[in-house]
């Protein structure tokens, strides 16, 4: 979720580079760097931290030139540091390389390059296509740099500038987006439309598999394998403040429907097809896997639900006993802790100080602490002994989303690990649950395609005051993710609830007409679940299912159903939730709330 910005023209280069990082500061971002073509040389200035610190470098130590290339930094591999900062260069500074995204098998080519010679600057990933473009060159750019990315697997979206071509900047994307802004005399490049908002209209979009040779008269476009693409500019009617969002009115909509691709990005390098899962970060060696007793998930809200499912997971997957506990209950409650013990800190921000508190406190009596967070660098991945990083990009919106989905992934991932590792996983079951995972990102975009249904949904029960979620197992912990979501934005009261507590009080509150969403994904609760849907339809209730697609008898018994494709029952949790998001969503907006922002509550909870 790095931004970038790119410019050849007649114009001095260095203000559009700065003010097109500015309009692009939203995308969150932990440094931030340009480099410019002078006339005799490339010029690179980049510094960690908040964009005004590289205005103040550059205010120091003015570049001038027409050409140039800038980029902040959401920082994948290595530190926010200034030498981590991009753009980076070759051994020789001929050559600056940008890059959105994760090269997967970076530790390999690097590898390559140092037994051949070459020198490293950073930690970061990036700096590889520097040097094997660097490599590649024997006087013709795009054919280098199509070396380059043959070589590198992953996602990507890159922008090349060399002192030996200063005459064009050569940019390819598979994943991450790329957009072109045409102008007369000038061009311009960028990761998102705002950057290109106040020069330009006319953009052009690059595509997956597709690389762009940007000139002052314009840009050529081919596949990575040379053949020439034909497109049609197209002219952005956006404004600015919708512009950000991608088009969408809200950021919490923009999140959800990011999140097939916030999927692939948590999985990619990953999964290898010999049936291992690689976690980058997480070393916990062989004999304190052996010996593991017990596993503590501590987290706050949203962090916690994905707690609740992880739980579950670990318990299923490694036979492993585990415990999902609030951090803010569990550091004042004297827990048993040994040092066999593993405690699994989930945050999105790695700063919320409830889960810092508990992390520390675990710490101190023992436990191994494994993070599970968004943000590199922060406090939370300082105080962890291993990191599995989510890789959502950044979250704008108070409600969080992607950042739960990809939780999920990255607990399903080190649950299946640590099974791995401790046989209790048959190869089968194994081979299935990959080939699950893999599928992920494509069936939730299924799921995103009934998005009509649950705006008309919200529409019908915008007005309710007391919705209920039921569900037993994993189902009961998306209940309450679900109601969650509902509460937060929209300010209905809602309860999730264990389907099979119905009948100890809550069955009361049950009358004529009350909405009660029920998640049916798990098939060896399937027919306690479908008495409990009967027991709320026998009071009136209005019964929104949310249940596999091939599941007609459910669909039989309720008023309403939202399905979603099918799927191993440890993965449904990832599909389950999506429509619950969008429900929330819809209801917040037809009631005329601010969704981005709703009251009281902020996005990172770092006081108690």
């Amino acid at each position: 979720m790095c931004g970038i910005m790119g410019y050849i023209g007649g114009r001095d280069a260095l203000p559009i580079l700065l003010d097109g990082l500015r309009r692009l500061e939203y995308r969150g971002y932990d440094s931030a760097g340009v480099a410019v073509y002078t006339g005799e040389r490339l010029e690179i200035r980049k510094a960690a931290g908040k964009l005004r610190r590289l205005v103040e470098m550059v205010s120091a130590a003015p570049v001038q030139g027409t050409v140039g290339i800038g980029h902040t930094r959401w920082a994948t591999h290595g530190n926010p540091t200034d030498y981590n900062a991009h753009p980076h260069s070759d051994c020789r500074g001929h050559i600056v390389v940008i890059h959105n995204g994760i090269i997967e098998n970076f530790l390999e080519l690097k590898e390559e390059l140092h037994r051949r010679g070459h020198r490293f600057q950073s930690e970061t990933d990036t700096e590889v296509l520097a040097h094997l473009i660097e490599e590649a060159y024997e006087g013709d750019l795009e054919r280098a740099v199509r070396h380059a990315i043959s070589r590198a697997r992953g996602a990507y979206a890159i922008v090349v500038l060399s002192s030996h071509e200063p005459d064009k900047l050569i940019a390819c994307r598979q994943i991450s987006p790329l957009i072109v802004g045409l102008g007369d005399g000038e061009t311009w490049l960028a990761s998102d439309i705002p950057a290109l908002l106040p020069y330009t209209r006319k953009v052009m979009v690059i595509e997956d598999g597709e690389m762009a040779t940007i000139t002052r008269d314009g840009v050529r476009i081919t596949t990575l394998n040379g053949e020439v693409v034909e497109k049609t500019p197209i002219h952005v009617t956006w404004d600015a403040e919708m512009a950000e969002r991608g088009g969408y009115p809200h950021f919490m909509l923009k999140e959800i429907h990011e999140q097939p691709r916030a999927l692939q990005e948590t999985l990619m390098g990953r999964l290898d097809h010999a049936g291992q899962i690689s976690l980058d970060g997480v070393s916990l060696p062989d004999i304190f896997v052996e010996r593991l007793e017990k596993v503590w998930l501590v987290a706050c809200g949203t962090a916690y639900h994905a707690g609740l499912v992880g739980k579950w997971l670990l318990e299923h997957l490694s036979r492993i006993p585990a415990e999902a506990d609030l951090a803010s209950e569990l550091r004042y409650r004297d827990p048993l802790v040994f040092g066999t013990n593993l405690t699994v800190a989930i945050s999105q921000s790695g700063e919320t100080a409830d889960t810092l508190a508990a992390v520390r406190e675990m710490k101190a009596r023992g436990s191994r602490i494994l993070a599970i967070t968004n943000v590199v660098g922060s406090t939370l991945t300082r105080e962890a002994d291993d990191v599995l990083y989510i890789r959502a990009g950044p979250e704008i919106a108070v409600a969080s989303t992607k950042a739960y989905l990809t939780m999920l992934v990255a607990l399903t991932m080190l649950a299946i690990e640590l099974g791995r590792r401790r046989k209790a996983i048959p190869d089968e079951r194994l081979n299935a649950l990959l080939y699950g995972l893999r599928e992920l990102p494509g069936k939730a975009q299924d799921v995103l395609r009934r998005e009509p249904e649950v705006l008309e949904l919200a529409k019908r029960y915008a007005h309710c005051q007391d919705i209920f979620f039921i569900g037993r197992g994993l189902d009961y912990a998306v209940a309450m993710e679900g109601s969650l979501k509902l509460k937060e934005i929209s300010y209905v009261h809602s309860e999730a609830l264990a389907a099979g507590e119905l009948k100890h009080g809550t069955l009361a509150l049950v009358t004529d007409g009350v909405p009660v969403f029920a998640l049916c994904t798990q098939r060896h609760v399937r027919e306690k679940m479908l008495s409990n849907i009967q027991e709320v339809k026998a009071r009136g209730a209005m019964v929104v299912a949310v249940a596999y697609e091939d599941d007609r008898e459910v669909a039989s018994l309720v008023d309403h159903v939202i399905p979603i494709p099918p799927v191993d029952d440890l993965l449904s949790p990832i599909l389950a939730i999506i429509p619950l998001q969008l429900f929330a969503y819809y209801v917040a907006r037809e009631r005329g709330h601010d969704i981005d922002q709703p009251r009281n509550l902020a996005k990172s909870v770092t006081v108690e």
